[in-house]
Formats: structure tokens, sequence, C-alpha cells
């Protein structure tokens, strides 16, 4: 999905908004949710309710690419604590990162993984606040199914999100915003607002038959199966213009 790394804020937002209802139960969690493109890892996508400062910095200096949480989970499969994968990466020097993170308290934690099928690995972790160490990791040993499947259910649905917003983008370029007549556009920003066929030719002075001939010329324009879907599409598509009426 060629959008799907364009930090679309509706869709983040509406990510965001599950997530922190989904975890609100177990309490003040500090999460993560994560997307790289596995052939190009600088293509990422974060939402997350750590510090703004903390996930700016890792965005802006591509920290990704030197995550031991990021690296170890492009081999694995099940979730895993941060010390597992700390102890796993020890050849490899990942101080710099690590003594940043602490800064703001970002020090341990654990990690979800999922890899798609659109080549993307994607992430979801728990911050083990060192006030709450043992809390945190209670919560986790406890819930790791449940929160396997919602790193699952979230990701799933902003993949079926993006992939709306990239066909409405392609149908948009398609598809000339001056592909109705003046007349058809008239009858149906009318159709749009709720208005009936009479009240329709009452607005515009026509008869009703005149309505309906023109609404079928705009269902015959947008190829669908009916007025209705043919006034939904005009809306997503932003292909009605107002009328004055």
């Amino acid at each position: 999905m060629s959008l799907f790394f364009s930090e679309n804020q509706a869709i983040i937002e509406t990510a965001q908004y599950y997530f922190d209802r989904k975890l609100k139960q177990y309490g003040n969690l500090k999460y993560a949710y994560m997307v790289l493109n596995k052939k190009n890892p600088a293509d990422m996508l974060v939402i997350s309710n750590y510090p703004k400062e903390w996930v700016d910095i890792y965005k802006e200096n591509n920290y990704q690419q030197i995550d031991p949480v990021v690296i170890a989970s492009f081999t694995r499969i099940a979730p895993f604590s941060w010390d597992e994968s700390i102890t796993i990466n020890a050849e490899v020097n990942f101080s710099k990162i690590f003594n940043l993170s602490k800064n703001y308290k970002i020090a341990n934690g654990h990690s979800f993984i999922l890899h798609d099928y659109y080549n993307n690995l994607a992430l979801l972790s728990i911050l083990m606040n060192e006030e709450h160490v043992n809390e945190a990791e209670a919560i986790v040993a406890e819930q790791e199914d449940k929160l396997q499947m919602l790193l699952i259910r979230v990701h799933e649905k902003i993949i079926s999100l993006y992939k709306e917003l990239e066909n409405s983008t392609t149908s948009k370029k398609q598809i000339s915003k001056d592909i109705f007549s003046p007349r058809e556009n008239e009858i149906l920003y009318w159709a749009s607002v709720g208005k009936t066929y009479q009240e329709i030719a009452l607005i515009l002075g026509i008869k009703v038959s005149t309505v309906k001939f023109h609404i079928g010329n705009v269902v015959k324009k947008l190829g669908v199966m009916n007025a209705k879907h043919a006034i939904r599409m005009g809306v997503e598509l932003q292909l009605i213009k107002p009328a004055v009426g």
C-alpha cells in the first residue's frame, strides 16, 4: 500500500483511540504501535502515548535501524521481553539509543509481533514502568493472548482503512470533478442533503420525471447500481458542488 506510511491523521487518531480504549482496562499503560516496511525500514508508522519529544527524536534519527527490539522482531514470531532482546543482540553496541530512551523513562518492556501479507512488520510494545514493573509484567503475562489479538485486530483495521483511502484517491484521479452537467450536479446536491425527488422538482422548478431522468444519467456515469449508491459515491469522492437554493 503506497499510502500506508503517509500518516493520515484521521486513521492515526482512530487507531490511537482504539488502543487507548482497549488498554485503559489494564491501567495507565504506555504503549507504542509501530509498522515498518521490511524491504525499506525507513518507511515507518508510529502510534504511541510515549512522550512526544522522544517519538519525534526516534523518527527523525531513524532509530528503528539500530533499535534492538526492532532488529530482534524481524526474525521472531512470538512475543518477547526487551531484556531477552538485548541479551540476544549483546554483541552489538546499542548503548546510544538506550541511554537516550532512559531520559524518557523508557528502559524495559514487552513486544508483540505481527508479520503481515504486505511484507510489513507490526509491533505493539508495552512499556514496563519502573515504578509499577511487577504490576505491568503480571498484566502482560495474564493478558498475553488478548494483547496479541489486539495487535492483530488493530493492524487489520488500519490496513483496511488505508486500502479504502488508496482506492478513494485512485478513483478521484480517474473521475473528473466536472463529470456532471450543471443540472445533474444540482439534483445530486439536493438529493445528498436529504431532499426527495418531489422536493427537488419544486426547488428547481422542473418535473419529477426530469429529476429521475438526470439521476438515471448520474447512475450510468458513475457505473453504480442505484441512486443511493450514486449519491454516496458523489459525497465520498467530493464530486458534488454546492448548489444555490
